[in-house]
């Protein structure tokens, strides 16, 4: 990216939240600090209304917005795509807000990507996973949202699958995640007095109680990372080839697959795994065209089957 596409894209990140740390802008853009700054100070010569306070961030003064922006044919295919997923992977609510906000998109796109959308929408679908296909009402995920941010308790009718009974509770929410073909809600539960992971199609009802509540929970990173360290899980880096990357598309997800980023022209993923043993037996499978950043204990045991490997495979 060259530095006019970068300061521009700084700018939109900048009007995308209300404060926008320094930190921030470098990871996104791969940069360094004194990058930023001298970014920064190119818009504000540029008559940019930004305001910077030493340890808080950035933020553009109320008021200042960008005129219509133009989107590139990629970007409005990728709308397109997450359309796609938006109607499949979530509910009915939330669908109908984001078929809304596309509609806004599509306006202020030129002709030639509007045509492009409409001929390639035909060639492009996601499909739901067959365990999907029977679950139970999965409508709350905007509601769940706005007792999030209006601090509401909430009222479940809850099927509790280990204990095969149904509970009613009173729950403070705390987060949203999709996984293994569910979205699950982390809350916490008055009854239970800790937070409960609950998955969504399973809660047969959902109401406001008329309550609200102050406490401060963690957010769900933060929660995320607290139960992966009380769960001893630990932390896997992996450096992967373009070559064989592809493969593990769908794999990933069932070694604990976290975050991935483009580093050197290589893939670098990172994990959360139970089981350095496992990792271990699946790295082998594409170990060839990968390398292990993190931690030695992989290394080591990976090391180990090789060797095994060799001594009982005799030339």
């Amino acid at each position: 990216m060259n530095r006019i596409d970068r300061i521009s894209a700084i700018l939109i990140h900048l009007q995308s939240r209300r404060v926008v740390k320094a930190g921030d802008i470098a990871e996104r853009f791969h940069i360094s600090l004194r990058t930023v700054y001298r970014d920064i100070k190119t818009l504000e010569q540029a008559g940019i209304p930004i305001i910077g306070e030493a340890g808080v961030g950035y933020s553009i003064m109320d008021g200042y917005r960008l005129p219509p922006v133009m989107f590139t044919r990629e970007e409005a295919t990728a709308f397109l795509t997450a359309e796609k997923f938006v109607e499949k992977l979530t509910d009915a609510s939330t669908m109908a807000n984001h078929k809304s906000a596309m509609y806004k998109i599509k306006a202020i796109l030129r002709t030639a990507e509007k045509d492009l959308l409409e001929d390639i929408d035909g060639n492009i679908e996601v499909f739901r996973n067959l365990n999907q296909l029977n679950t139970t009402n999965n409508d709350y995920i905007q509601v769940i949202l706005n007792s999030i941010v209006e601090k509401q308790v909430m009222g479940i009718d809850y099927f509790a699958h280990h204990s095969q009974e149904n509970t009613k509770r009173e729950i403070e929410c705390v987060g949203i995640f999709y996984q293994d073909s569910y979205w699950h809600l982390i809350a916490y539960c008055r009854l239970r007095k800790d937070y409960r992971d609950f998955r969504i199609d399973r809660i047969k009802k959902l109401w406001g109680t008329g309550k609200y509540f102050d406490s401060q929970h963690p957010t769900l990173k933060q929660y995320i990372a607290k139960t992966a360290e009380e769960k001893h899980l630990e932390t896997v880096i992996i450096r992967v080839g373009k070559v064989v990357y592809p493969n593990l598309s769908s794999q990933k997800y069932y070694s604990g697959f976290v975050s991935e980023k483009e580093v050197d022209g290589l893939m670098e993923m990172t994990f959360l795994t139970t089981s350095i043993e496992g990792f271990a037996r699946w790295f082998m499978m594409f170990g060839d065209h990968a390398t292990i950043l993190q931690p030695e204990t992989l290394r080591a045991r990976v090391r180990e089957i090789t060797q095994n490997l060799i001594k009982n495979t005799p030339i």
